[in-house]
């Protein structure tokens, strides 16, 4: 096979295949040769902020000189996205030297009589192989869904286990409150591996922390009030945290939402946590998190044009935070596009509540999950926003709201991370 019928391939095998039991994949890990138990791996799970904490991470271990991997998901616009080495996508002849390997494990399975490994477990076995073999020092591991059946929870030995914000999301699979989607991203909690986990929400907190007591695991509550904002502009934002540790430090991440402060947050407890077996110099934490780079998280893409992938109610709600504060100085235009699998009318509902835009340019994304731009331009009407102009072709749109967004003006493009990835396609092809 060539890179682009292997990648067919891994699209296709959700066609044929059902999850498997967690027991499966650690058998396809002992017949792979334990890759994972070649470097070290602190494992992110949590609804929201999951693939930003990793980035962090990943930056601040590569400023303190070690070599990383970086495994999450979704990818934007190419799959090679889910594996970095040092921060770099993986070429499409590692992606395919690794696909063969698996693949032939597939096929070996299924000859026996036995189970197919599923599309997430294919990329994450594919995953595990590409780092033993460029032999990393640590890989930061992001969980698929949930976190208790998860396949990445087949590595059995994490040096930190960290949980990200956790609000509904997936609740037909992970469960209907707070309490019961806690205890699915409790579930990558190891016995004696410290857990760093959001504190903000009590009900989940409280969940993550008798888990950790069961199992004899440290564990360090990272909440907003730990720390405070100092300035948010178009540029990013410089914060301080409350802790002895780090004494009067102000920090700067390069994100312009109030949210990435968590996130780094709960990096920098990860740091302090692991310092007696990890040599993360404060300069190299400082350094890392002022020059983290990731996609699609309110990532400003060009001058005053930011990309927002949220897609859920916390998402939304973080995303409304943002335009908010900058609503104050600037007139602000909206490119919005979500999927049918969403609630978008309360999505549209919500920001609209909050938001005074100055335009707003509705889309479609999503291939057979598309909802058609001009059924979302009438929700946006019906929400009393009248200047909503639909638009089907996504490069179209983008161009009349980057027109429509002026020179004064900040562009937001939110709702689904298939629009994202359809807006950087199109600012790589014109690179």
């Amino acid at each position: 096979m060539n890179y682009s019928e292997a990648v067919a391939y891994i699209e296709e095998t959700p066609k044929f295949t059902t999850k498997n039991k967690l027991s499966h994949t650690k058998e396809c890990l002992e017949r792979l040769g334990h890759p994972e138990k070649k470097f070290k791996v602190i494992h992110v799970a949590g609804t929201n902020g999951k693939g930003s904490t990793c980035a962090f991470l990943t930056s601040v271990f590569r400023e303190a000189g070690y070599s990383c991997g970086l495994f999450t998901s979704p990818h934007l616009v190419v799959i090679n996205e889910r594996f970095q080495i040092n921060e770099k996508n993986i070429d499409d002849d590692t992606f395919l030297k690794a696909f063969e390997k698996v693949k032939t494990l597939a096929d070996q399975l299924v000859a026996e009589g036995n189970y197919h490994p599923t599309y997430f477990e294919m990329l994450f076995l594919m995953g595990m192989v590409i780092f033993a073999d460029a032999g990393v020092d640590y890989v930061m591991l992001e969980t698929g869904l949930g976190g208790r059946l998860d396949a990445t929870t087949a590595v059995e030995n994490p040096i930190a286990c960290v949980i990200t914000s956790i609000s509904f999301d997936h609740m037909q699979y992970l469960g209907n409150t707070i309490a019961e989607i806690a205890s699915e991203k409790a579930g990558i909690i190891v016995p004696g591996v410290p857990v760093i986990y959001d504190g903000n929400d009590p009900e989940a907190a409280q969940v993550i922390r008798r888990q950790a007591e069961e199992l004899g695991s440290p564990f360090y509550e990272v909440k907003k009030t730990d720390s405070q904002i100092l300035r948010n502009t178009k540029a990013g934002i410089d914060f301080s945290v409350d802790n002895a540790y780090y004494e009067n430090t102000v920090f700067s991440i390069p994100f312009i939402a109030g949210y990435q402060v968590m996130n780094a947050s709960l990096v920098l407890k990860t740091a302090e946590v692991l310092k007696d077996t990890v040599k993360l110099p404060k300069e190299a934490v400082l350094k890392g998190l002022k020059e983290t780079r990731w996609q699609g998280r309110m990532e400003t893409i060009l001058p005053g044009v930011i990309v927002d992938g949220a897609h859920n109610e916390d998402g939304v709600e973080k995303f409304v935070e943002t335009a908010e504060h900058f609503q104050k100085n600037h007139p602000l235009t909206l490119l919005f596009s979500a999927v049918d699998d969403k609630d978008y009318t309360d999505m549209i509902h919500t920001v609209l509540g909050r938001i005074k835009f100055r335009h707003v340019v509705v889309t479609q994304v999503g291939g057979y999950r598309k909802v058609p731009s001009e059924q979302l331009a009438e929700i946006f009407r019906q929400e009393g926003c009248e200047s909503a102009e639909s638009c089907e072709d996504v490069e179209t749109a983008f161009k009349k709201a980057l027109d429509l967004k002026g020179e004064d003006g900040m562009l937001f493009c939110v709702g689904s991370l298939y629009l994202v990835g359809e807006i950087k396609a199109i600012l790589q092809r014109e690179q």
